[in-house]
């Protein structure tokens, strides 16, 4: 059977006997309801878990809307409309409202750049700024120790909004809800002992109840306060498909639970090789985009299997920080134990190669030089036949196959009967 991946522009295909195929994973068939600005609309008029926002806020209180900077896919220009709208049928004046892209420990936005995010009406009508990290207001510490100091626009508001997009996120289960206040407005001190989290198994992509990273976000955002949320969820082309308002947590949990509808594929079992790729560019242009679609496989490969990683990468690595930990580190286990005690943004994706390469090999096909692939404690190869033949070659004729061409979208979830 041939199987067909997106690699860069064009595609690489696999022959594959059908015998030996668990499944192709795809995203599965959801029906949609309202869309874009429509749906966001729908979702203001029926919160989940709170009374409706116009209820919730009053003539005169500053209101601090935080959103995603320039980093995520967000559509904070068309969320922005109708929620203007919904304050302003509150009673709540222009002046009184600001927008705060949250930027972690990203860099600051350009005015082009912030147009970009807020859409022209909200530049025009209110203010719009990044969170200041050197002007804080220390709130106390989470249980783990995480110093909750948040920026001082959102910390002295009278009412908190956020806004942010659901897609899976490799050790907090889900981006969106309460990672707007925490990674997202907080200092650079607060974000490195929440990430340090990352190394703890229960830190993985689709997993919130017992994850301890989620748990210390969601306890710092509890201590600052949020008194509603606005949630997407996009399809492949970046459109909203779906919004959830309302309670910081329920509300969340809510848009949780569509994409996991619309994304999670639940497998009987785990495979001896798993093919995937990122779906091609752009999404593929560097190893650092490439890797969201390496973590959700390693959700469908056996312990001691073999991960074939299809990207261009024909930019190379695509960060400074990520190429400067997987080029100079003696060994992969030394990354992970770097990023426990030295959590660096970059940094973070290369332990997490190192903590795939824990459970499986990974043979990357790629446009980068097969010695540089080898500094990186990777398997180059060229084409995907070439490198699924060598996996066959070392794990024999009968190992097992799960596909997975779109694997930064797809997330599988092993079921046991």
């Amino acid at each position: 059977m041939r199987l067909e991946f997106g690699f860069g522009e064009g595609i690489q295909a696999v022959e594959v006997d059908e015998g030996n195929l668990l499944g192709v994973l795809t995203p599965n068939a959801v029906e949609i309801g309202l869309t874009g600005e429509a749906e966001v609309k729908r979702a203001l008029d029926h919160p989940i878990g709170t009374p409706t926002l116009r209820d919730i806020v009053k003539p005169g209180e500053k209101i601090a809307v935080v959103t995603s900077d320039i980093t995520r896919p967000m559509p904070t220009y068309a969320v922005m409309p109708a929620l203007l709208d919904e304050l302003y049928r509150a009673g709540i004046k222009p002046q009184d409202i600001t927008l705060v892209f949250a930027l972690g420990s990203h860099r600051p936005h350009t005015r082009a750049e912030m147009e970009k995010l807020a859409g022209p009406r909200a530049l025009a009508e209110i203010a719009c700024v990044d969170g200041d990290r050197s002007d804080c207001v220390h709130l106390g510490q989470t249980a783990h120790g995480t110093p909750v100091d948040i920026v001082r626009v959102v910390a002295e508001a009278d009412r908190r909004i956020c806004l942010g997009n659901i897609e899976y996120h490799y050790f907090a289960g889900y981006s969106g809800g309460a990672k707007a206040i925490m990674p997202g407005v907080s200092t650079r001190a607060a974000i490195q002992s929440n990430h340090s989290l990352m190394v703890m198994p229960e830190a993985c992509a689709g997993n919130l109840e017992d994850n301890p990273l989620r748990r210390d976000l969601e306890e710092a955002t509890a201590m600052c306060g949020v008194d509603f949320i606005v949630n997407v969820v996009l399809d492949e082309h970046k459109h909203i498909v779906k919004a959830v308002a309302g309670d910081v947590t329920l509300a969340h949990r809510a848009g949780c639970a569509f994409l996991d509808r619309l994304y999670c594929k639940e497998i009987g079992e785990q495979a001896d090789i798993v093919l995937v790729s990122q779906g091609g560019a752009p999404k593929d242009l560097n190893l650092y985009q490439t890797q969201k679609a390496l973590d959700n496989a390693k959700h469908a490969v056996k312990d001691g299997g073999i991960i074939i990683l299809m990207g261009s990468c024909r930019e190379g690595l695509g960060e400074r920080v990520f190429e400067e930990w997987m080029t100079t580190s003696p060994t992969q286990e030394s990354m992970i134990e770097r990023i426990a005690r030295d959590f660096q943004l970059g940094g973070h994706k290369a332990a997490a190669i190192a903590m795939v390469l824990q459970k499986a090999d990974i043979y990357l096909v790629s446009e980068m030089e097969p010695d540089f692939v080898r500094r990186l404690f990777l398997q180059p190869f060229a084409q995907a036949q070439e490198a699924y033949d060598a996996a066959v070659g070392k794990l024999g004729p009968g190992a097992t196959v799960i596909a997975m061409p779109y694997g930064g979208s797809t997330l599988p979830k092993l079921v046991v009967p």
